[in-house]
Order: C-alpha cells, then structure tokens, then sequence
C-alpha cells in the first residue's frame, strides 16, 4: 500500500512539473505532449499576422493594401454604424456632459413612439410598470426600490443621462445595452417622454379637433 503512495504522489509531481497549475502564466509556449502526426489540421493552421512576410503574394506583404475605388462605408462591422456620432451613441457631447434633446438623425413620430412602446414593454415595464410609476410585477415579488419616472428628478433629467443609464445601468438594474440597438434604446427614452407627458395631461392639452371623441365640450 505504501508503494501505491508513493507511486501516486511521483505521478502527482511529474503531471503538474509538465502542464503547471491551472491559471499559471507561462512565458514560453506550453510543452506539445502529441505528436506530430495527431491532429494536424487543428495543431497547425495557416495564419497571417499583421506586419509580418507572406509568401503567399507576390510582393511578400502579409497587409495588404486597400483595393482601388474603395469609398468609406456609414456602417461598421456586422452592419452596426459607426461611433461618429456621440449624442446618438453615447448621450453625452464633446465636452463630456449629458445632452438634453435626441440626436438630429432621430425622427421623433406616430411610429417612433410605436417602436419604444413595444421595447418598453418588453424590457421595462416588469419593473417600472406599464405606466411608467414603478408599479411592476417584480413588485409584487419584493423589489421594492424601483422608481417612478414621475417625480421632479426624473422629470428633469436629460435625455443622454436616461441613455446613460440604459447603457450602463444603474443601482439594481443592470445595463440593456446588449438587448436594445440605439433606435431601441432613443425609442424606449421616447415612450417614457410620453408617459410622463401623459401623466401630468389636463384637458387643456387635448386638441380641440378631439375633445369631442372624450365628450368634451
């Protein structure tokens, strides 16, 4: 038994004088235990490093040089646009602080509107309500803390600072940047403009082409 010991605590040893501990940082390349012949296809795989020779084109250049007629695209990559735009991308002007106001690309409409409600719905309304008053149904459960956007504070904070939030969250709610695309997200802040707008409405506010529709005089 004692040989089984210490046959096992050499084995020990010699396993991790070859692989290491996990997590350790080596500062060669790790020892290649199979041999040449075993997966070839995935142990040795062309690739092109930037800056380096390649023997593949004829002027030995492994960066190669932009095609004649190319012209600069609005779009990134997988068809996002570019980040040229701050208030749009951001919320927040050059100088760092939150813009008020949406972004001159943004047409504030009948659909827009549409658009924010159902990615409200979806996304904010199990916490902040339907109404926009923090009456949830994550309520219901003990969330207790979530605001309504129907005080002074949230009132009057900027349009970019809501954005701000949206996009990196903010106390208990975690960011949607990975849920909701930039029209999404100006869309949402749109529909909570409404909501707010809405609830501090009088008759006042209603057109008199459609007071008659709420009996109106």
């Amino acid at each position: 038994m004692r040989n089984v010991y210490i046959i096992t605590a050499l084995a020990v040893v010699l396993v991790v004088s070859i692989f290491g501990f996990r997590g350790t940082k080596f500062s060669h390349p790790p020892m290649d235990v199979f041999p040449e012949w075993a997966f070839p296809a995935m142990r040795k795989q062309s690739k092109v490093k930037p800056q380096t020779e390649s023997k593949f084109f004829a002027d030995g250049r492994a960066d190669r040089p932009l095609p004649a007629g190319v012209v600069p695209a609005n779009f990134g990559p997988l068809g996002k646009p570019l980040q040229t735009d701050s208030h749009l991308v951001t919320g927040k002007l050059a100088d760092g602080s939150f813009a008020s106001g949406f972004p001159q690309s943004i047409e504030v409409n009948r659909q827009f509107l549409e658009h924010g409600r159902e990615s409200y719905t979806i996304y904010c309304a199990p916490c902040h309500g339907a109404l926009g008053d923090g009456n949830g149904i994550t309520k219901q459960y003990g969330m207790g803390a979530t605001p309504t956007y129907h005080d002074d504070r949230l009132r009057n904070i900027s349009e970019g600072e809501i954005l701000n939030t949206i996009l990196h969250g903010k106390g208990n709610m975690l960011s949607y940047a990975d849920k909701l695309s930039i029209e999404d997200r100006w869309a949402v802040i749109a529909y909570v403009r409404a909501l707010q707008r809405a609830h501090n409405g009088t008759v006042a506010d209603v057109p008199a082409a459609h007071k008659s529709e709420l009996g109106i005089q």
